[in-house]
């Protein structure tokens, strides 16, 4: 109760079974909504505050914000279970990469945009509608590089997937994603080994696309070979190339923009999945202006 009086600006009163609820009425019918919702859904399964949150942000704050319009309802199924996008964001992605052969998901940290594009891509491989999945990330991560890393190349470039791998073992199980990946089913590689490569009836998925430079974006645009889907994934508000140098996704937002075979789905604060105070950080930096530097 005190959540949803806290997501959604309402005072809640209860005598037994009989809940009173006071507010905004658009905050009030999206309260009643979500209570039944979540008494709906105590009979298959006990309720915690994570689970609570994600009712509110699928049933309630979606609906009071009168978010994007309403997409068909879309469950990917995994060896892993269910997955199902949260919140009419997510799920217009989703619906998005299914019909689009390039799309690009760009917002904070915790909405989802990797974890479904993984989904995805694991989809439409066990579908047989593709044949492998690539996993891609520049190996730029504040000012390092490949170089300073001990071991192999694998060793080297495992940090930077590891979101990657996690996703996959929930969604395959740890041997199945070994085995895939000893076959080459599952290729991971830095961005810079992509060029001159033509990749046909695969799944690639492009993630941290921010560090990518315009050269580097451009190159892995044109990798898309026939029968592939690729999904680009970034957050322009977490640039870690060096200071002046111009971020290829976002000189890709600007320059793809109208091109109606691509797909681009804009995420903020409101689709973070993640502890409540994940979405007020990311609104408080959103909000920050850092004071002018002296001269």
């Amino acid at each position: 109760m005190r959540q949803l009086e806290q997501g959604l600006d309402i005072q809640i009163h209860n005598h037994g079974n009989h809940f009173r609820l006071s507010g905004d009425d658009q905050a009030i019918q999206a309260g009643r909504d979500v209570l039944q919702d979540l008494y709906a859904a105590t009979a298959h399964e006990t309720l915690d505050p994570p689970r609570v949150h994600l009712f509110l942000q699928e049933a309630g704050i979606e609906r009071l914000l009168q978010a994007e319009t309403s997409v068909p309802d879309t469950h990917i199924k995994t060896r892993g279970g269910l997955i199902k996008p949260r919140g009419a964001n997510q799920a217009a992605y989703v619906n998005k990469i299914m019909r689009h052969d390039m799309n690009f998901g760009i917002g904070p940290a915790g909405t989802g945009k990797t974890y479904l594009a993984v989904a995805c891509a694991v989809d439409a491989l066990e579908n047989e509608q593709i044949r492998r999945i690539l996993l891609v990330r520049p190996a730029v991560e504040a000012g390092e590089r490949l170089g300073f890393l001990p071991g192999d190349l694998t060793q080297k470039i495992d940090p930077y997937l590891r979101p990657l791998y996690d996703a996959l073992y929930e969604m395959l199980g740890f041997e199945k994603v070994n085995k895939l990946i000893e076959r080459n089913v599952i290729e991971v590689a830095p961005l810079a080994y992509m060029r001159g490569r033509t990749l046909n009836d695969a799944f690639i998925i492009l993630d941290e696309a921010q560090n990518t430079t315009p050269e580097q974006m451009k190159m892995f645009l044109t990798r898309l070979g026939f029968g592939s889907t690729a999904v680009i994934t970034g957050d322009v508000t977490q640039i870690d190339l060096p200071r002046g140098q111009q971020s290829g996704l976002r000189q890709a937002m600007v320059v793809l923009q109208n091109i109606n075979d691509i797909s681009f789905t804009l995420f903020n604060s409101r689709d973070v999945i993640r502890h409540t105070l994940v979405q007020k950080v990311v609104q408080a930096y959103g909000r920050y202006e850092p004071p002018a530097s002296s001269a």
